[in-house]
This record gives structure tokens, sequence and C-alpha cells, in this order.
């Protein structure tokens, strides 16, 4: 029996003149979803206006507001919701982040906020879809808190690749390789794993991967469950730093994008992925520790030896970034100077662009390869003003999320 497609509501200002409307139209059908705009009358959009304490001089935003207050009061059913605004805008971002939070904190909708561009692609939106659908088809998987069996979880990356064998609610085994050739490198990561624990693929009883090569990989080993890493990132950072009741905030901040997630009993509510470049990224990061002639595993140690503010920095753009950095080093700025301030740029950034969009609240989590850069960290904390929990093994996050998750597939659980 096919399954129901989910039912996702469109808040939206500009997507029709723009040319992204059909691009939301197809990322949402490649997961079995269905985008509507919830219905509403002019008395509607009068009142809402007038009760919802926010001018809006665009009539489609007054509209966004009057829809959101109907999924909120029940006269329109949802099973999720999608807030769209273009990226240029300065009033639609405004209205986006309330409508956002005013959501999230009167209803259970799994709410997720985008800003687009002309440029927006259905690529571009797939996995906050996935993950939007995911969090409504299957609350009771998410609502996992422990592992059972022996299961291994594999997240292929766009810089890593990672595995992670567990058994009965324990880490047994992990591997990690930079992604080079996707099915080779999450091979070797498996192996590594595979060793550590001192089993082989056939013992295991349930299979999960996530990640840019989650299909692919997935795909090759027969996994059970091949899972967006918004959704799997949540759940292994909230397990891992012992936080799966109440609320947390999760951080990831990847090598070519970054995740923002509100998390309340271990279940996404508000969720932001992406950025404007990877002037935000691990991959700055990484750069920066070529320039400065050091290893990324040294970086973290370097900047936490150095003043951030002695050097100018936060550029958007990778390329302008680069030069910033250049430009210290000939100035005569010390390699610890220059290493503290890239943290605290690409910490800037991620405020700046992915923090707005969810609520933050403690504990603040970061996970991901990043999360060891204490430099980054510290920068991170400090602009929060707030202690930053870095879990154990916070770097296979991805894997041990899939691990975990994919022991709901084992027959009989």
């Amino acid at each position: 029996m096919k399954e129901q497609p989910v039912r996702i509501a469109q808040l939206s200002c500009g997507p029709e003149h723009s040319g992204v409307q059909k691009e939301i139209y197809d990322a949402a059908a490649m997961v079995n979803a269905e985008m509507f705009f919830p219905d509403v009358t002019l008395a509607d959009i009068r009142r809402s206006y007038d009760e919802f304490g926010l001018e809006a001089r665009s009539g489609d935003l007054k509209l966004a507001i009057a829809r959101a207050m109907a999924l909120v009061e029940g006269s329109v059913e949802a099973d999720a919701v999608f807030i769209a605004t273009c990226f240029r805008c300065s009033e639609a971002a405004i209205v986006r982040n309330e409508l956002r939070r005013y959501i999230h904190e009167n209803s259970d909708l799994p709410v997720v906020s985008y800003s687009f561009t002309e440029r927006t692609t259905s690529g571009t939106l797939l996995t906050r879809m996935e993950a939007l659908t995911t969090i409504a088809r299957r609350r009771a998987l998410l609502a996992r808190e422990k592992q059972v069996g022996t299961t291994l979880g594999v997240d292929s990356g766009s810089s890593t690749t990672k595995a992670v064998v567990m058994q009965d609610n324990e880490i047994i085994g992990t591997g990690w390789t930079p992604t080079i050739e996707v099915i080779k490198s999450a091979e070797t990561a498996m192996e590594s794993a595979f060793s550590e624990a001192g089993l082989k693929i056939g013992d295991m009883e349930a299979i999960g991967t996530t990640g840019y090569g989650r299909f692919l990989v997935g795909k090759n080993i027969g996994a059970d469950l091949i899972q967006e890493e918004l959704t799997v990132n949540s759940k292994g950072a909230v397990y891992l730093a012992d936080r799966q009741h109440g609320e947390a905030t999760v951080i990831d901040i990847g090598g070519m994008d970054n995740k923002a997630i509100s998390v309340q009993d271990g279940i996404p509510g508000t969720f932001t992925m992406g950025g404007i470049c990877a002037g935000a990224s691990g991959r700055f990061l990484e750069m920066t520790a070529k320039r400065i002639g050091v290893d990324i595993t040294e970086l973290g140690a370097i900047a936490m030896k150095g003043n951030s503010k002695e050097v100018p920095m936060n550029s958007y753009c990778i390329v302008f970034g680069t030069q910033s950095l250049v430009n210290a080093l000939a100035e005569g700025h010390s390699k610890e100077d220059v290493a503290a301030a890239a943290c605290r740029s690409v910490a800037e950034q991620v405020f700046e662009q992915q923090l707005q969009e969810v609520d933050i609240k403690e504990p603040v989590i970061m996970v991901g390869g990043t999360s060891l850069i204490e430099g980054l960290v510290k920068e991170m904390g400090m602009l929060l003003q707030t202690d930053i929990v870095v879990p154990h093994h916070s770097q296979y996050i991805g894997s041990v999320g899939s691990a975990l998750l994919s022991s709901g597939f084992i027959r009989g659980e």
C-alpha cells in the first residue's frame, strides 16, 4: 500500500515571481510530500494583522501571517510547515523568523525556514524536505533513546567518511577516512570500525547511512535506513551528550555546509542548513591551517593561544577570506592570532546565517569534526555567552545517529 503524502503548509513571499516555486514542488515530490497554501479569508488576514503585532507592508507577508495563525489555531491541518522568503528582503527575514518562532512555540508542527535566491534548486531544498517528512512520519523512530542489538552506521560526508559499530547501546568500533571515492572511502571506514569491534558486516543486524553519499553507500551495502543528516545528527548529538529529554540546540559546522537544529525531547523542532558561502564552513578552517603551515588537527590549540580581535576578518566568501589571511600574515600578525581570527570569523558567520533561524536553547551542543577545533568552540561560546557541550565521539555524530536509529529496523523491535 502506497504511503500517504506528507502535507506541508507553505508560508512564503516571492517564490512564484523568482521561478523557485517549481523547485519547491519538485523537491517535495521527491520525498512524497504535498505542498499546499492554507486557505484563509480576507477577514482572517485583517484580524491576524491586528493580533499578531507585526506590521508588514507586503501583501504576501500579511497573507503568510494569517496562514500561520490558521495553522496554530487548528482551522487548517498540516503535517509540517515550510517558510520561504527572498534572501534580499530584510522585512521578509523579520517576518520569517517571527513566524517560525510563533509556530514552534504554539504547536507541535516541525518547521523549516529558508531564504531563497533565483538560483535555488530542488536539489538544494531536498534535504530540508526530507527532514520535514521524516519528522512527520517517523516520530516514534526518532524518539528512540537506546540502541539495541548490533548495528552499523555510516556517514558519507563531503570531507570525511565515518563508520560506527554499536552493540547494546555501546560504541564498540569506529572508522574515519577522507572522502575521495564514495564507495571506497565507506569501505575503508567500515573496515576500521569492524576491526576495532572484532566483527564483520555479516554480524550486523541492521545498517543505517547518512550524509551526501547516503544513497550510493546505502544501496551498495544494503542499508535498512537511508536518512538525511538533519534528523540523524540531532538524534546522535542528544544521545552522546545525554540530553535526550528537554530542550537543546545542535550546531554542526561541516566541510561544505552548516546545520543548526532546535531539539525537543530528541526530536527536531526547527532547523536550518546551508550558508551563503564556504567562508563560514570547515573548508575555510582547512585552508587557514594550510596557509599557516599546520595540520588541521593543530589549528584549534594554536587558536587558543591567539587573540581573535587582533586581526580583522569576516568575509562570507572563502576567496576574500583567504585574501584576509594572506594580508594578515603579510602585515606581521602571528599565526596564533590569525588562527583565532579565522575561528572567530566562522563562528560569527554561522551565528549570522544559521543561528538566527532557530531558537537557541541551552545546552548548546557542537558536533562534527570541527567541534574538535578548540578555538572554534571557544569563539562560539563567547558569541552565545554559554558553555558549549562537545560530547565524546562528537566527530562520529552522523554514524552514531544512523546506528542508533537503524536498530529500530531489527526484526522483533
